[in-house]
């Protein structure tokens, strides 16, 4: 399996948690990998352990296999929670945002909304469990919007034939977002990526255009001194 194969399932900037994580996905034959994604050079020379990024990949067709096994877990240990846990305080409101929003909160919290707005007479079954998954999902797909800034910045750079141009270019073009359920979508809409497109390609011909100019240039210095 190629990396393009595996998704982001969870990250964290302590290392023995992810190997923790990793190990026991893969006690249950779960395809997964660790990642050390942290900054290669630290610019302000602290050290700073928040800096660090270690992911948890896990195969795509694995994903949802692996989300319902924490979530079973998650289950389980609503049995040692003790009842100054702060969800205790939320409004029904509150719980019905984590059941909207699962992949900002986790496991645990999403299992303990769940079992708070039955225990406060709500109804939660688990075809609206289904059905909220579902318009989150559909709410993550849309294209980010408002991409005006990075285009307009990206067509100055290129024509200045910059490597920035072309960097935003091809970041436009190419960057995907990795939905609650694995799968891995463009984040920007088409015409978004067309400009970025068009960016990456302007940049590319006017760099070219700067390096012979430059190299001809010193070609004509060179002759003039000798001359």
């Amino acid at each position: 399996m190629t990396s393009e194969n595996y998704s982001l399932f969870r990250s964290y900037i302590d290392q023995n948690q992810a190997l923790e994580l990793e190990q026991y996905l893969l006690n249950q034959k779960i395809d997964c990998k660790l990642v050390d994604n942290s900054p290669t050079f630290d610019v302000t020379f602290a050290n700073n352990p928040l800096d660090k990024n270690y992911q948890v990949l896990v195969n795509q067709l694995d994903f949802s296999k692996a989300t319902d096994l924490l979530e079973k877990d998650a289950e389980t240990d609503l049995e040692k929670i003790d009842k100054d846990y702060y969800l205790f305080d939320f409004t029904d409101e509150e719980l019905l945002e984590i059941l909207m929003k699962p992949d900002e909160w986790g496991e645990f919290d999403f299992i303990l909304a769940q079992k708070l707005l039955k225990e406060r007479g709500k109804n939660v079954n688990p075809e609206i469990i289904t059905l909220l998954k579902k318009q989150r999902i559909a709410e993550l797909s849309k294209p980010e919007e408002n991409q005006t800034q990075w285009i307009n910045s990206g067509y100055l750079m290129a024509f200045l034939g910059g490597i920035v141009g072309i960097m935003i270019g091809w970041y436009l073009m190419t960057y995907k977002k990795t939905l609650p359920n694995g799968e891995k979508i463009f984040a920007y809409s088409e015409k978004d990526r067309k400009h970025g497109r068009n960016i990456l390609i302007i940049g590319i011909i006017f760099l070219v255009i700067s390096f012979i100019a430059n190299i001809y240039g010193e070609i004509i210095s060179t002759n003039f001194y000798l001359g």
